[in-house]
């Protein structure tokens, strides 16, 4: 049986690597990921555990990076999390998963609870953003990267999308297709995925040849609430097509749609957004627009690796650009 009083030496010695490289892939500080893994490998066949709170106090270092997001249950923020988590994993780092609330304020006082020290950084999707806000952010004794809209005036490393030009594609390809009496589904205007949304349905729809165009503003960004915003839409006209602002409003959607007898695609096609997993899988399947929900939570965490290294390294801003992916609902190949 092998012994759990393994020493560092003798990983080393397993993974045929030096003392100081496999010290540092060990504790995620300047490692490749082939290091990581060859030495990791090495530590568990041999049952090396390291002593994790030691080491904590040590480098004066929690080796936690708050996640911070307002909904833990919407999926397109699960994909992030897994893919922060993918990045940061190898380097040592856990993921602590906590809710913003829905104010910039709770958010807010979540950036200024950094104080403490519970975490070494924290990546944070907000879903409102106020100036007191973004000057914590900049005060935060810890690095802060923000998912959303960019802040590259601000010094504040973000990474964002364009979630305008996004709506926008969803409202030609819904043109394309022959659809000529648009409904809109949008959240709150307040928030600043609302506003980027409303942006891009206007342009798009201002510049395109429709019948009909109207729109409801739902009470959030869940089933429940699509679903009461499509019945309220549905009641006044006779619609061919809906654009939703995020995949679980076009998910309550088609359950309106259904309530009403009629079917999706064949009466009433209907697009997303976030290209969820859980739009592929249902049925029909949700013709979406991919705002790279698993690239931004990568490009997140990597910004935060070099920030934990450096927190002198300059903010850095990265946008992801947004990509339709054409379903079922409507009318494209599962």
């Amino acid at each position: 049986m092998t012994s759990t009083r393994a020493t560092l030496l003798q990983v080393a010695e397993r993974a045929g690597v030096s003392l100081a490289s496999t010290s540092r892939a060990l504790h995620g500080t300047g490692a490749s990921r082939a290091m990581v893994e060859r030495v990791r490998a090495a530590a568990a066949e041999l049952g090396y555990s390291a002593d994790a709170i030691g080491r904590s106090l040590r480098l004066k270092k929690t080796f936690q990076v708050a996640f911070a997001v307002a909904d833990i249950g919407n999926p397109v923020y699960v994909e992030m999390m897994r893919a922060i988590h993918e990045v940061l994993e190898p380097h040592g780092y856990r993921v602590v998963v906590m809710t913003t609330g829905d104010t910039a304020t709770s958010t807010t006082e979540l950036v200024r609870s950094l104080n403490s020290g519970f975490v070494d950084g924290m990546i944070v999707s907000p879903l409102r953003t106020d100036d007191r806000l973004i000057r914590e952010i900049q005060q935060a004794p810890v690095p802060v990267v923000v998912i959303g809209r960019a802040l590259d005036d601000r010094g504040i490393s973000s990474v964002s999308t364009d979630s305008a030009g996004g709506i926008g594609a969803a409202v030609h390809h819904l043109h394309a297709i022959g659809r000529r009496r648009i409904g809109f589904l949008n959240g709150p205007l307040d928030t600043t995925p609302g506003a980027s949304r409303q942006r891009g349905f206007d342009a798009a729809t201002e510049t395109t040849a429709f019948e009909l165009v109207d729109q409801e503003v739902a009470a959030d960004f869940t089933v429940t609430a699509g679903l009461e915003a499509a019945r309220g839409l549905l009641a006044r006209h006779d619609l061919d097509a809906l654009v939703a602002a995020n995949d679980l409003l076009a998910i309550g959607a088609i359950r309106a749609v259904r309530e009403k007898g009629l079917s999706v695609p064949g009466d009433v096609a209907i697009t997303g957004m976030d290209d969820t997993e859980l739009g592929r899988v249902f049925q029909p399947s949700l013709t979406s627009v991919s705002l790279g929900s698993t690239e931004r939570g990568r490009a997140a965490a990597r910004i935060m690796l070099q920030l934990a290294d450096d927190p002198d390294h300059e903010a850095q801003q990265i946008a992801v650009g947004p990509e339709l992916r054409v379903r079922e609902s409507t009318g494209g190949a599962a």
